[in-house]
């Protein structure tokens, strides 16, 4: 007995020690606004390969992205696309203020089909007749809310608003309705011409009718499980790798690099739609 008993306890302790050795595999969760998609893709796999730490991404309109953590209670990291919702996000509790970090600049533009059919040449084109309009639902996407304060500042929010056929959901369905020929224009981020560059091109707009500079913050979720992974990745997204990552996706990595298209446009901040504010579009056909 003493010969069967001996062997297969040692049997056991061995399998104990290699399970209690091996090494448990992290997974965080991070939501992001969708402005974000393709860079934030490359980085999270880039991440995962050198660390061994996976990244899950779950990408919408800021908005949504927001109320999916407060309703379901879990995400490690959230990343808008604008410093808008990053705000609410701390204002909620959502988000640990001290642990937000830019991660890149975004500029306002206006994204147009390649070679430009429509002659769209500055802002108050996309008030001509006959011309396909979008841009991001300004409910629950940030560059909806660029937009709307773009088009207020210049006078021309209610010669355009009857131009506008539908609203994205998201920053990338925003930037496919162009890309897919679905619209003319887009009132979006100079980035997505950088996505599609065989679809798409960018009318950029004049420096003065900027009115504000977008920043891409990270942050560290209130329900995060794994904290200190978070803050890794968040590490990981403004070094020198995941920077190089961003600038060849088309994202400004600096505050300066941003101001060349804008030298005297606010950084971030807050812009809150008006109480009197009414849908772009019904979304006529």
């Amino acid at each position: 007995m003493k010969k069967i008993i001996i062997p297969v306890i040692c049997l056991l302790l061995v399998c104990y020690l290699l399970a209690c050795g091996k090494k448990q595999k992290i997974e965080i969760e991070a939501f992001c606004g969708s402005a974000s998609k393709p860079a934030i893709e490359e980085c999270a796999a880039a991440f995962e390969k050198k660390t061994g730490i996976k990244v899950n991404l779950h990408f919408s309109g800021a908005g949504t992205m927001l109320s999916q953590m407060k309703m379901s209670g879990r995400g490690d990291i959230y990343i808008p696309a604008s410093p808008d919702y990053m705000l609410k996000a701390e204002r909620e509790k959502v988000v640990k203020p001290e642990t937000v970090k830019i991660v890149a600049y975004l500029v306002p533009a206006i994204n147009v089909q390649k070679g430009n059919p429509k002659n769209i040449r500055g802002l108050s084109d996309l008030a001509k007749p006959k011309i396909r309009l979008a841009t991001g639902n300004p409910d629950s996407v940030c560059i909806g809310l660029y937009a709307f304060e773009i088009l207020s500042k210049a006078n021309l929010l209610k010669q355009v608003s009857t131009n506008f056929v539908t609203l994205g959901g998201s920053g990338s369905k925003t930037a496919a309705l162009v890309s897919t020929k679905a619209v003319d224009a887009i009132l979006g981020w100079r980035v997505f011409a950088k996505w599609n560059p065989d679809t798409t091109e960018n009318v950029l707009l004049k420096p003065e009718e900027i009115v504000r500079i977008a920043y891409m913050p990270a942050g560290i979720s209130t329900f995060s499980k794994f904290p200190n992974q978070a803050k890794e990745f968040i590490e990981f997204l403004t070094d020198k790798q995941g920077q190089e990552i961003f600038t060849k996706w088309g994202y400004l990595a600096t505050e300066k690099a941003a101001r060349k298209f804008a030298p005297k446009a606010i950084i971030g901040g807050e812009y809150k739609l008006p109480s009197d504010y009414t849908p772009l579009t019904s979304v006529r056909p």
